[in-house]
């Protein structure tokens, strides 16, 4: 993510990448538009251009010209990246031994796996959706060119109350010495977490016009989360540790030092149950989800994004 918040050119590349590498996008088909790839990352035209440039000189596009979208390469001829997304996502996440990615690599591909169910379910509690953001926007790309169909879509956030004084991010500064960089801190938090929830649930509306029933709501919790955690259709669950950091930032004209946590640097781990699976994975899941329905249903608060 860059200072704005939203994908760099880098980031949209490699989920489109992933889509690729799994199959999503076949050889000959023609990669979706830069407008409607422009309204599902939610950037300018300029970072899908250099994403796609990306993927040309990768050779994964043929019949880059003007006035048409550029069609997926044969693949049979373009070594598959080893650890990436595309190796990992949908098979590698799910068990195989491997070093678990950065979440806002790791999330889309699992995101895009729980999307091939025809009842889909996400229940989330993080800091501010962003990563989770980023990746329903890439399930509304697919269900735009058919990709994918579900009947049903839900999905739960739970992110902080913002009336509680955050652990992070905050100021190292204290009150007591500088009140207003706290002030700073926290409305910059505020304002990410309202914009990335309010995109989250344009997605999700958005999916709407393609005939799926979606339920997308959001509750606040009266805690900072130390852990960022997904529960996908009850079956599978990821897991990531927010590292605190000490780091300035700029905030309007004030250059701040604070204690931060970037999630979506965060390494993603994934327990998935079913009968394959180690006993010990299956309780995870059960435990994850039993303990987010229990702050979805006793501590969390309506949380109206604005």
């Amino acid at each position: 993510m860059n200072g704005t918040g939203k994908p760099t050119s880098e980031e949209v590349a490699e989920a489109l990448r992933a889509r690729i590498e799994s199959g999503e996008l076949a050889a000959g088909q023609p990669i979706p538009t830069q407008k409607s790839l422009v309204e599902a990352f939610g950037v300018q035209r300029g970072v899908i251009r250099r994403a796609l440039r990306s993927l040309q000189e990768d050779g994964l596009l043929t019949e880059v010209t003007r006035g048409a979208p550029p069609r997926i390469a044969d693949r049979s001829a373009v070594p598959r990246a080893v650890g990436g997304a595309g190796g990992a996502g949908v098979a590698g996440a799910a068990g195989a031994d491997e070093t678990p990615q950065e979440t806002m690599v790791a999330l889309r591909p699992r995101i895009t796996e729980a999307f091939r169910a025809d009842h889909v379910r996400v229940d989330a509690l993080c800091l501010t959706a962003e990563s989770l953001s980023a990746a329903l926007g890439e399930q509304r790309l697919r269900i735009q060119d058919r990709s994918v169909a579900p009947s049903s879509v839900t999905v739960r956030v739970l992110l902080p109350n913002r009336n509680i004084e955050l652990a992070f991010p905050r100021s190292v500064s204290t009150a007591d010495t500088h009140p207003d960089e706290g002030d700073l801190v926290h409305q910059r938090w505020l304002q990410q977490r309202n914009a990335h929830g309010t995109v989250l649930s344009d997605h999700l509306v958005g999916m709407r016009s393609a005939g799926i029933d979606v339920d997308v709501r959001f509750k606040a919790l009266p805690f900072t989360p130390s852990v960022k955690l997904y529960v996908l259709n009850g079956a599978e669950a990821l897991l990531a540790y927010y590292k605190v950091t000490v780091r300035e930032a700029e905030i309007g004209r004030t250059s701040v030092e604070m204690y931060d946590a970037l999630g979506d640097k965060s390494p993603l781990f994934s327990f998935v149950s079913g009968e394959t699976r180690l006993r010990r994975d299956r309780a995870f899941v059960a435990e994850s989800q039993a303990w987010f329905d229990a702050l979805w249903d006793t501590i969390a608060t309506d949380l109206a994004l604005g």
